[in-house]
């Protein structure tokens, strides 16, 4: 097997573990609070064994580390919502508002990072919209705030994603990881209190120890979910083209609804109408990056793009 076709599966490896977070959101019986603290204070914890997180965080400016740790303020409140709209609805709708980020992040990211609107860009979020009609109109209605509450997790996929693709080379990949899921834990912390005020469905004892079952799955998801691809796709990356590792990374929300299925036997909570509105988001996304030159890469492998991976461009 010759590396590029090796870095093909081990690409493929990685989305399908990425895929099963939105699984794990569901199985776990946490409300999404408590399981968004775990998820990241998981995480942090064994970034913070690693010596060379230390020696980026001091080689470090405080400013460039502040505003590290705002936008991990932007991951912790996109991961939140992420799973409050799993908790909401299901693992299928999760999945399917996540894709949304492409076409959000197509239309933030020139503002953000100032460069010209594409034209491109534009008509990929208009080719979006007939397929976001179809998915909320598919979904009963009692799981309609969860699709509302996954397209403002896009949004925040959007705005944290072209943030960090503005600072991202200023820091150390790891360090910057552990810089900003740090922030979020801080930030779900201060938020504990006021969430049974501020949304109750999302609220939850952040320090009460999960059961077993649950503890097991929460382990799955930050190491075999989240520091298992990380590594798997640093590896990847090396052998493979910008081109190849995005293609590979839109297909995750097909992942996570084909799991759902498999798993959850969610096709029995939705209609052929919400499939249909998956089909033409998906479509849009993954015929992006084959309508205009693909840019490179910068830093895919920054953990706190998690869900949408949006740090690849």
């Amino acid at each position: 097997m010759t590396p590029t076709t090796k870095a093909q599966f081990q690409i493929h490896a990685c989305v399908l573990l990425w895929g099963f977070t939105a699984i794990f959101g569901k199985l776990i019986t946490l409300p999404a609070l408590p399981l968004v603290w775990w998820r990241m204070l998981l995480v942090v914890a064994v970034l913070a064994l690693v010596p060379r997180v230390w020696r980026g965080l001091r080689a470090m400016s405080p400013r460039l580390a502040l505003a590290y740790c705002g936008i991990g303020v932007l991951v912790a409140l996109h991961w939140l919502t992420f799973y409050g709209s799993i908790k909401l609805s299901n693992a299928s709708v999760g999945a399917t508002c996540i894709a949304l980020a492409t076409p959000m992040t197509a239309l933030l990211e020139p503002w953000l990072v100032r460069r010209p609107f594409s034209l491109r860009d534009v008509l990929l979020g208009i080719a979006v919209l007939p397929g976001v009609v179809l998915v909320v109109g598919g979904v009963p209605a009692d799981m309609r705030l969860g699709v509302a509450i996954g397209v403002l997790s896009a949004l925040l996929v959007a705005l944290f994603g072209s943030l960090n693709k503005r600072l991202v080379e200023h820091g150390d990949p790891l360090t910057v990881t552990a810089l900003e899921l740090g922030a979020g834990v801080l930030l779900l912390t201060l938020l504990a209190p006021l969430m049974p005020l501020v949304f109750p469905a999302f609220s939850g004892d952040l320090f009460a120890l999960p059961g077993l079952q649950d503890a097991g799955y929460l382990l799955a998801l930050a190491l075999a979910c989240t520091l298992l691809p990380f590594a798997l796709s640093l590896v990847a990356l090396r052998h493979m083209s910008a081109f190849a590792a995005q293609l590979a990374i839109n297909l995750e929300p097909v992942y996570a609804i084909i799991l759902a299925i498999l798993l959850l036997n969610e096709q029995r909570e939705l209609t052929p109408q919400f499939y249909l509105g998956v089909a033409i988001i998906l479509a849009a996304v993954l015929v992006y990056p084959l309508i205009g030159r693909p840019r490179r890469l910068q830093h895919p492998e920054v953990l706190a793009t998690s869900e949408a991976k949006g740090a690849a461009d």
